[in-house]
């Protein structure tokens, strides 16, 4: 479930679908020391919406290629899906793999 439909059913009323999705998603630690830039899409050519403070703790929707990127955690072109229309670079998220650790952005 994304977070578009988590908060259709939020507003519909669904209260239970909704806490059992937050029950179900896992977070994952941006790299210590890092203030990382949330941008617009799964690019660094995306403009920034926020950046994360650091010790933030992000939820992965989905994962998409994008631009390369070398951070903390090595160099790599997955950008993850954290909130509706919101992406970081993989490559500073903690998720134990250099692989995709979720499903693939529709």
């Amino acid at each position: 479930m994304s977070v578009e439909h988590a908060q259709e059913a939020e507003s519909s009323g669904e209260d239970e679908a909704v806490t059992t999705l937050a029950a179900s998603v896992k977070t994952y630690a941006v790299a210590p020391g890092v203030s990382l830039n949330v941008r617009s899409g799964p690019g660094t050519n995306y403009g920034i919406t926020r950046t994360l403070t650091t010790g933030a703790r992000v939820p992965i929707f989905c994962q998409t290629p994008g631009t390369t990127v070398s951070g903390y955690y090595g160099t790599s072109n997955i950008w993850d899906n954290i909130d509706n229309g919101e992406y970081v670079s993989d490559a500073y998220v903690n998720t134990g793999s250099d692989r995709y650790v979720a499903d693939r952005c529709a």
